[in-house]
């Protein structure tokens, strides 16, 4: 079963930009706390952009002052706008929604997408 559906990504070439984005469709009325992670071609899973508890955003250094995430009007999305690419941004970008706020209520989730890729030619 599909709980996170991930659009946008592709190929670009270095010094572009895209945008990737992200629906909870678990409990999608809620208010989600969703994260983004990447995974290049032989290396873990790391880190990309989450907005915190706080609703401040968080970002890995590698893409600070790069990528920027927003949460949308409706709380079970969030997009990440990823500018001034570099080819090592070259990777299958993966969307989690770690749980999500049913008015007061926690509901923990852990939820991950099948992923977009996103390239980035030099």
């Amino acid at each position: 079963q599909v709980h996170v559906v991930e659009s946008g990504g592709g190929s670009v070439q270095a010094g572009g930009s895209l945008r990737v984005s992200c629906t909870a469709l678990a409990l999608p009325a809620c208010a989600h706390r969703m994260s983004w992670y990447r995974q290049a071609p032989g290396k873990e899973r790391e880190f990309v952009s989450e907005i915190n508890s706080d609703g401040r955003p968080r970002y890995a250094d590698s893409v600070k002052g790069r990528f920027t995430i927003s949460q949308g009007s409706a709380k079970n999305t969030v997009a990440l706008v990823l500018s001034s690419l570099k080819p090592e941004d070259t990777a299958m970008y993966y969307c989690v929604t770690n749980g999500a706020f049913c008015g007061s209520d926690w509901f923990h989730l852990g939820y991950w997408g099948q992923g977009t890729q996103v390239t980035v030619s030099s």
